[in-house]
């Protein structure tokens, strides 16, 4: 017998992944911080001057970085002013929708048993450098002269 076959035998180990409600711990818990955080960015409005605290990039560099405008956008989304959001940071519409459809294929895989979407928010291949570029691209037009619609509000 090796090593691999005494592994399989231990008493703690689960051959059978868990289906149902029993494998949506990890989805629930992303979920309800998920929920929290938009509760305490609805209760407190982080238009309100140094709110939040101040953006680190924009403190050293003087340009707004690709979040900023973030939660202003969030809070504009929990208030359901969605082209204020989008005024805040046209950024974060679409990440939180294509969040939100990572959620709902890890949720579901996990409903389903499949040990492949145990944590599915990874970039694989060019996808990761085509988001980086595009977010560079957004720093450097959102602080330009022709940028300045893309400048938070």
């Amino acid at each position: 017998m090796n090593s691999v076959d005494i592994a399989r035998e231990l008493p703690g180990e689960r051959s059978v992944p868990r289906t149902g409600w029993r494998s949506q711990g990890g989805p629930l818990l992303a979920a309800g911080a998920v929920v929290a955080a938009a509760a305490v960015l609805h209760f407190h409005d982080p238009h309100s001057q140094g709110a939040y605290g101040i953006c680190p990039f924009y403190a050293l560099t003087g340009w707004w970085c690709p979040g900023c405008g973030g939660l202003r956008a969030v809070h504009n989304l929990t208030e359901g002013r969605v082209l204020d959001a989008l005024h805040s940071n046209v950024f974060v519409l679409p990440l939180l929708l294509t969040l939100a459809l990572w959620w709902g294929r890890w949720a579901l895989g996990r409903w389903r048993g499949r040990a492949d979407t145990a944590f599915p928010f990874t970039l694989r291949g060019q996808a990761q450098w085509w988001l980086i570029g595009l977010l560079a691209l957004f720093t450097v037009v959102r602080n330009t002269p022709w940028g300045t619609w893309l400048a938070p509000v």
